[in-house]
């Protein structure tokens, strides 16, 4: 781990990720409360519009450009698959299942992203990310099980499990493409993710509505400038420098700070198979690809190679 910490750019990438991780972690608290009052995929296109239009003030003040051809549709892609599709199955979740449940399911995302990455030949499949698999997959079924003694319907694990999905793509197309400030890229993703969310509350017969309750603000508060901006913007930084297995262990750290949130201000309960579950699926991330990330950058940084692909810009 001390080689990724000796340079500035390394701290850097580094505080990033925790910053990142630490104020996702309240994402999950403050979306359970706005879905006291806002219906689901209408609360998250709101977030999200906010976010973006004071995006796109910031990228006036500070002149940023547009990007154009291969980077423009990269970055919708991204967006429709990271705050669209992503956040749709995110806000449904929460409606039927508590925050910590939720949360350690997210953490099955970056063994998720190892083997999308590796279908589609961006990463090599090595035989800790089998082992992780297992082991993350049977802490599913621990929370699962869970999940559904207490209710939950299985349509909400699913979700999840499509949330989960939706995330790891897009970190894996986020590396296919050229990716322009990371400002930009959240400003035209956000606005990319509103359009799919949008149209999923007109479809589904959403009420939508300005909120109302000063909770609901308080919420909404929260979300647009450092559970959506603030995320986000930090995520691409580490995205830029980490490939996408390793960038989206921002979403094994998240759980814990949620559990804790949760615990303060839901008073959620902390059951046996979600601990061992959560257990379960961080061990299996670390083995299967953590780890293994950590070997290889250290291999390769003695042998003066680069593991990210020649297309993808490396400065801001």
């Amino acid at each position: 781990m001390d080689s990724l910490a000796g340079s500035p750019s390394r701290r850097i990438v580094i505080a990033s990720f925790v910053g990142s991780s630490v104020l996702a972690g309240g994402n999950a608290i403050a979306i359970k409360f706005s879905n006291q009052e806002l219906s689901p995929l209408w609360g998250a296109a709101f977030r999200f519009l906010l976010a973006a239009g004071i995006l796109f003030a910031v990228m006036a003040i500070m002149r940023l450009s547009l990007p154009r051809g291969r980077q423009l549709l990269g970055t919708i892609v991204f967006g429709a698959l990271n705050f669209g599709g992503a956040f749709a199955f995110a806000y449904y979740t929460l409606v039927h299942m508590n925050a910590g449940s939720a949360g350690a399911l997210l953490a099955l995302t970056p063994l998720v992203t190892l083997l999308l990455a590796v279908a589609q030949r961006q990463e090599r499949l090595r035989l800790g990310a089998v082992v992780g698999a297992l082991l993350a997959f049977a802490g599913v079924g621990f929370i699962s099980s869970a999940t559904l003694q207490a209710s939950v319907p299985m349509v909400a694990l699913l979700a999840a499990l499509g949330s989960v999905l939706c995330f790891a793509e897009a970190a894996v197309i986020a590396r296919w493409f050229q990716t322009p400030h990371p400002l930009v890229v959240n400003a035209v993703g956000m606005a990319a993710g509103v359009v799919v969310l949008i149209v999923f509350s007109l479809l589904a017969g959403e009420h939508i509505a300005l909120p109302q309750r000063s909770i609901t603000w308080l919420a909404v508060g929260y979300l647009v400038p450092f559970g959506s901006i603030g995320v986000f913007v930090l995520y691409l930084v580490v995205l830029r420098h980490w490939t996408a297995s390793r960038a989206v262990y921002v979403d094994v750290v998240t759980p814990f700070v949620t559990v804790l949130l949760a615990l303060w201000l839901l008073d959620e309960q902390i059951t046996v198979a979600l601990v061992l579950g959560g257990l379960l699926i961080v061990a299996g991330v670390y083995v299967g690809a953590l780890r293994s990330r950590v070997l290889a950058s250290s291999t390769s940084e003695t042998e003066g190679q680069r593991s990210e692909p020649p297309h993808i810009e490396q400065s801001f």
